[in-house]
């Protein structure tokens, strides 16, 4: 009889498998979560499946649809709860039963009220054996996009910069290219590619015209977002020429200037104002309500301070260039304490080197606990 820890050790094998397997549905599952199973029968992978597409079959049908019979008596490994309410597709959990899997593997529950706890209780009822919080943390890290929508209302938010050692993001003169080196301008792509949407402001477009695309490395590139109260960015802009921008505005913004940029394909969306600009957390919530899960700011300073002040980062991405730049455009912008005890902290922080720069990353503390 397999011992205990070599249990354990087998499942945590699997379980990473499957965590491969989701991360395959990146950029194209949404508003669903990336899963991904492993069915596995007298030590030997039968079927493989994950998600990979919104609408498309579930990660155990394509996993039981690829074991055929050998799915009898087998193994499921499945980083989160499978559904047992009818979507777009039929609940999965049924199909397991019916296809006489006798143990199920769950990453972590779902946190869709339609599931919550439904999809184990099925599994147990029908005499399956089950085993929850395999790899949970890099499980629910998986799909923190979804989770955040599914707790709080509003996506996942990680504000990204790049900066010298001292901060800036620019010279005084606005000049920005480039502070950071090549590989850490294929990692800040990366990172696009593994968020639905990419937030900047006015500013940015005006002084950089930037596409924010994923261009540098494989896959494929978010929704992007302007932050542009008063619709002020030209026609012409890049970004305009994305399918899907979203041009997040006031209510003051001119009715004429809606027309001629959503004559150009972009999606116009009034919100409130705070102090005459756009409220970020009206926006996040429309955001998540039109399937975003996860939300890349890349913007100037003011929208990286209006982001820490609302305490409505997740995490934060810094590429920092071994470079003093002095004086200048700092990626903080005016974000201001007057105590220690007030100051903006990071917790869980790692630190790489890319190249010749660093990559710190970290979770806020004022963050809710994924």
């Amino acid at each position: 009889m397999m011992g205990m820890a070599s249990q354990v050790m087998l499942d945590q094998y699997y379980m990473r498998m499957a965590l491969s397997l989701a991360a395959r549905g990146t950029g194209c599952v949404s508003p669903n979560p990336r899963v991904g199973c492993v069915l596995v029968r007298d030590g030997h992978v039968v079927g493989k499946g994950f998600h990979q597409c919104c609408g498309g079959p579930h990660a155990e049908v394509e996993a039981l649809a690829r074991a055929g019979e050998s799915a009898q008596n087998s193994t499921a490994y499945v980083t989160l709860e499978p559904c047992s309410h009818y979507g777009k597709t039929p609940p999965c959990a049924p199909r397991l039963v019916e296809a006489g899997i006798t143990r199920v593997v769950i990453g972590t529950d779902d946190p869709n009220p339609e599931v919550n706890g439904k999809g184990i209780a099925l599994l147990k009822e029908a005499g399956v054996e089950v085993v929850r919080g395999v790899l949970e943390t890099e499980c629910r890290w998986m799909n923190r996009g979804f989770f955040r929508v599914m707790t709080l209302g509003r996506p996942w938010i990680t504000v990204k910069a790049a900066a010298s050692l001292d901060g800036a993001i620019a010279l005084v003169n606005g000049e920005s290219r480039w502070i950071t080196c090549a590989a850490s301008r294929r990692a800040g792509h990366l990172l696009r590619s593994e968020h639905d949407a990419i937030l900047t402001g006015k500013g940015t477009v005006l002084a950089d015209d930037p596409e924010l695309s994923v261009r540098a490395v494989p896959g494929f590139s978010p929704r992007v977002v302007v932050l542009d109260s008063f619709l002020e960015i030209p026609p012409h802009a890049k970004v305009l020429r994305r399918p899907g921008t979203i041009l997040a505005c006031t209510e003051k913004a001119p009715v004429s200037r809606e027309r001629v940029l959503c004559d150009g394909g972009a999606e116009v969306l009034r919100l409130p104002a705070i102090n005459g600009r756009v409220d970020l957390v009206s926006l996040f919530f429309e955001l998540a309500r039109r399937g975003i899960l996860s939300v890349l700011v890349e913007a100037g300073g003011e929208v990286v301070a209006s982001c820490f002040r609302q305490k409505l980062a997740d995490h934060v991405s810094l590429f920092l260039a071994p470079r003093i730049m002095g004086v200048g455009k700092r990626f903080s912008g005016s974000l201001h304490f007057t105590t220690m005890e007030g100051l903006f902290s990071l917790e869980a922080v790692t630190i790489r080197t890319v190249g010749n720069d660093y990559w710190l990353e970290g979770r806020p503390a004022c963050s809710p606990v994924l």
